[in-house]
């Protein structure tokens, strides 16, 4: 069996340490399902959305860092799926830290920025007319 992966190009992968993953998990499922994702992988102590690995202390050990505020962008592929994620996100225990609208940034950012479970600032950016050269990276894993 082959797995593969989809990797962005400069980080492999963020990892956030939360207090309550069944939270953190009801949040990130609606929130990056507004943006046409689905959680990745998924056990009792964590999750995972392409790049982003999400546990509690508990179940990295020695290797965690406490809960800690961190911001994160998520790429939208349009203006409604900047709204469709900061709706999903209020309505998942997410708390507003910046309405959907275009921002100073540059020409055609249109984001909104929500407040997860544990306080970090969650975006959802829009970059405008810009077009991808590729959707993902995809790495074949031999033997997963």
């Amino acid at each position: 069996m082959t797995r593969r992966d989809h990797l962005g190009r400069l980080i492999d992968h963020l990892h956030l340490v939360v207090r309550d993953v069944e939270a953190s998990r009801r949040f990130y499922r609606a929130a990056l399902g507004a943006l046409g994702l689905e959680l990745s992988y998924e056990a009792p102590g964590c999750f995972a959305c392409d790049e982003l690995f999400v546990s509690s202390e508990r179940e990295v050990g020695a290797a965690s860092t406490a809960p800690h505020r961190v911001h994160l962008a998520f790429q939208a592929p349009d203006r409604g799926a900047v709204a469709r994620f900061h709706a999903a996100a209020l309505a998942a225990g997410g708390r507003d830290n910046g309405g959907v609208g275009e921002r100073a940034y540059h020409a055609g950012y249109y984001a909104a920025f929500v407040l997860d479970p544990d306080g970090n600032n969650i975006e959802a950016v829009h970059h405008g007319r810009g077009v991808r050269s590729a959707a993902s990276v995809v790495i074949a894993i031999e033997g997963s």
